[in-house]
């Protein structure tokens, strides 16, 4: 008798608690990041629309608000997102390939549909720009998953298991493209610093040292000399989260990452991605009915709401065709498509990519595809996972 297998398989307990206070907490920082997108897009669109562009370039030291948001909100949020993939790859689902090589294909096919969906939508029309291929490739894991934590309160674990895993791999993918695409000019000094600063926080990990005055100014100056080199420097957030410790020593009630993520995420979750979403989505949306002839804003629409879905239900598909394994019986095709929909949130990360890839009105319009899209695929995978 032949041995069914069976994918995307239950998280192990501790895992599982962990999962649930993720979800639990997500839920708060989305719907403040949601408030402050809402705030930032009505005021644009206000008769104070010139108050809110004169706060949104206010210098504050070395750099504006705007850039304090992209730059600086957003690093934190990464180091986060780091510390997230290193306990995925140590001790997470990504610790067993034959676990993880669902939720990767999934995401690497829900990075490569949109991308491609973009792409097809610009080239082929007159006034297309192909550049912004990148910015439906992202999904927020923040908004995804607390979209996923208020509706999806009886959902198998292994359902939210797979989509942080997914999220987390897709941060992954994107961080490396934002690493390799968008460096336009490289200064290597700056970059062999903050790479020794890297390097110096991970022999002070290695050695035990626990000592927050000591990390802090590490992290800043890898945080600083990271963005002086021309490379984004939110990568210096996700390189030092990955080099963080993440396994507990004998006796030691919690790892380096287990409490610098239980200290950040509530920074990061409430107050940097917010911060970041205040001094990014307020887009002029006066153009009105031209958006929607837009090439960019048409193919950020189709890439997330189409793209995204595709290519992870069709990736995951794939893969079970191929290896013949069947879902766990807790789950069903229409709760994975409700997922996949989720995916297709990409908000804060495509903002992001959005400001790299453009300037002025096509960052504008790429900003009102995201926000558009991601409205549009929460709402619909809300839909889908409240009815299963």
């Amino acid at each position: 008798m032949s041995v069914v297998r069976r994918i995307l398989p239950l998280p192990a307990p501790g895992e599982t608690a962990f999962l649930s206070g993720i979800l639990r907490s997500e839920s708060v920082g989305g719907l403040l990041a949601l408030v402050a997108a809402v705030v930032a897009l009505v005021w644009a669109n206000s008769p104070a629309d010139a108050a809110y562009h004169s706060f949104v370039g206010t210098d504050l030291g070395p750099l504006d608000l705007e850039h304090w948001g992209a730059d600086g909100a957003l690093t934190l949020f990464f180091f986060v997102a780091g510390l997230e993939l290193k306990r995925e790859f140590v001790v997470g689902s990504l610790r067993r390939p034959a676990d993880a090589l669902v939720p990767v294909t999934a995401a690497l096919c829900g990075v490569g549909v949109p991308a491609l969906l973009f792409t097809l939508v610009n080239v082929t029309a007159s006034s297309g720009r192909p550049a912004g291929w990148a910015i439906p490739a992202a999904t927020d894991i923040a908004f995804a998953l607390a979209v996923l934590s208020v509706v999806g309160s009886r959902l198998p674990q292994s359902l939210r298991a797979f989509l942080l895993t997914l999220a987390v791999v897709d941060d992954l993918v994107v961080i490396v493209i934002i690493a390799v695409v968008f460096t336009d000019s490289l200064h290597v000094v700056d970059l062999l610093v903050s790479l020794a600063l890297a390097g110096l926080w991970a022999m002070l990990m290695r050695r035990r040292v626990s000592s927050t005055w000591i990390y802090l100014p590490i992290a800043v100056g890898a945080w600083w000399f990271m963005h002086e080199s021309g490379v984004h420097a939110t990568i210096a957030g996700v390189l030092l989260g990955l080099l963080t410790r993440v396994r507990r020593d004998p006796g030691e009630a919690h790892s380096p990452a287990e409490d610098l993520e239980h200290r950040l995420f509530p920074i990061s979750a409430g107050l940097a991605v917010p911060f970041f979403a205040l001094v990014s989505a307020g887009v002029p949306i006066s153009g009105g009915g031209s958006l929607l002839h837009d090439p960019v804003v048409v193919g950020v629409v189709i890439g997330l709401v189409v793209g995204k879905p595709v290519g992870v239900l069709g990736g995951t598909y794939l893969l079970t065709r191929l290896t013949r394994a069947e879902l766990n019986e807790d789950l069903t095709w229409g709760q994975m498509l409700g997922v996949a929909l989720l995916a297709g949130i990409g908000f804060t990360v495509s903002l992001l990519v959005s400001d790299l890839s453009f300037a002025g009105h096509a960052a504008d319009a790429a900003k009102a595809g995201v926000l558009a899209a991601s409205f549009l695929t929460a709402l619909l995978g809300a839909l889908i996972l409240r009815k299963r």
